[in-house]
């Protein structure tokens, strides 16, 4: 009975494949959207302002950030939670498959959050003068929050790392 219900638990992390397969749409809806973005702003760049311009290419930049996100994430939790990739000899294979494990992963989560969480206060500050006091301080308290989140767990990981 015992061995059966482990072989039972033990499969059903292939339950996470369709959510792994899931975030491969995400990147295609993430590209539909940065080129539409583009699609939108190449007919008007010559009207913009400088800084219009600006806050148009770093929600490009937001958007790279969060596909690179979205495929590290695939990648590395399709890994370390249910199966090796089983890619053909020859196929370009991204550098750090097989080397992130959860808790790398984990990290880099958290650095990917505090790059995003940066390009939005960013985006916020070139727009100041649209946006009420009140809402900047709430904006940047919420990326201080996770700054000071990735730096803990980074930090905790370290110490756990230490102590093996």
């Amino acid at each position: 009975m015992e061995l059966l219900l482990e072989r039972t638990m033990y499969a059903t992390r292939w339950l996470l494949a369709p959510i792994y397969l899931g975030l491969s749409l995400a990147i295609l809806l993430l590209a539909v959207k940065f080129f539409g973005e583009l699609v939108h702003v190449v007919p008007v760049v010559w009207e913009m302002k400088e800084s219009e311009l600006i806050l148009v290419i770093l929600s490009l930049i937001d958007m790279a950030l969060v596909g690179g996100l979205l495929v590290m994430v695939m990648f590395s939790g399709y890994e370390n939670f249910v199966s090796q990739l089983n890619l053909p000899a020859g196929t370009d294979k991204l550098s750090w498959l097989g080397t992130m494990d959860a808790s790398s992963l984990k990290n880099k989560v958290a650095a990917s959050i505090v790059a995003i969480s940066s390009i939005h206060l960013l985006k916020v500050f070139m727009d100041a003068k649209n946006v009420p006091n009140d809402k900047i301080m709430w904006y940047i308290l919420l990326h201080l929050t996770f700054v000071l989140s990735a730096f803990a767990m980074g930090y905790l990981d370290k110490l756990t790392k230490k102590a093996n």
